[in-house]
């Protein structure tokens, strides 16, 4: 998932970055974490962008779509980050590390994180989510020329709402009025 700042479309201004290609991007409201998208090239002419390898298959796709970038000759430089759960004051938080790559960046790619199931640290995911206060994630979804799919001439974009409902990692208890049921609503 790409994680960019904006608070208009996805401005890219003066730097015309060839990250078009995108599959999955969310957006964030304005806060002062990061500003929106302006990363311009570096001396060696390429963007400079965070990479999140993730857990289980993710550093395998991580280095496939490194790859695929590499070959695509998109004039990327990957500042990669590890984004194992550190405690700050009793909560689960994103390492300092990792935090100032994506500000300093304001472009970051995530790989595949697992969500743990249980009790443990909380979701990665839902912690990269409130700690750049991602709101949306876009998904982008159109038909390529000459690949045969079951359907023709798609253009549409998924929106799927993060901060509320069942992605927001809110649990509430709940107990019928004789105190006999007892459940977790997430």
């Amino acid at each position: 998932m790409f994680l960019s700042k904006t608070t208009s479309a996805f401005r890219v201004a003066a730097c015309s970055a060839k990250l078009n290609a995108a599959r999955s991007i969310s957006t964030a409201t304005p806060s002062t974490l990061t500003e929106a998208f302006s990363a311009c090239q570096n001396a060696n002419g390429n963007y400079e962008v965070t990479l999140i390898p993730g857990d289980g298959i993710g550093p395998e796709i991580s280095r496939s779509v490194k790859h695929i970038f590499s070959a695509a000759k998109v004039p990327i430089e990957w500042d990669e980050v590890d984004v194992t759960p550190v405690l700050k004051d009793g909560k689960t938080a994103i390492p300092d590390e990792a935090i100032a790559s994506v500000k300093k960046n304001t472009l970051a790619l995530k790989g595949p994180l697992a969500t743990p199931i249980g009790k443990g640290h909380v979701s990665l995911n839902l912690t990269l989510r409130r700690t750049f206060s991602l709101y949306a994630n876009v998904r982008p979804c159109r038909s390529i020329a000459g690949f045969k799919t079951p359907y023709e001439n798609v253009d549409t974009v998924l929106i799927r709402e993060n901060t509320e409902g069942e992605y927001s990692g809110i649990e509430h208890e709940v107990s019928g009025s004789d105190g006999g049921w007892r459940g977790r609503c997430i």
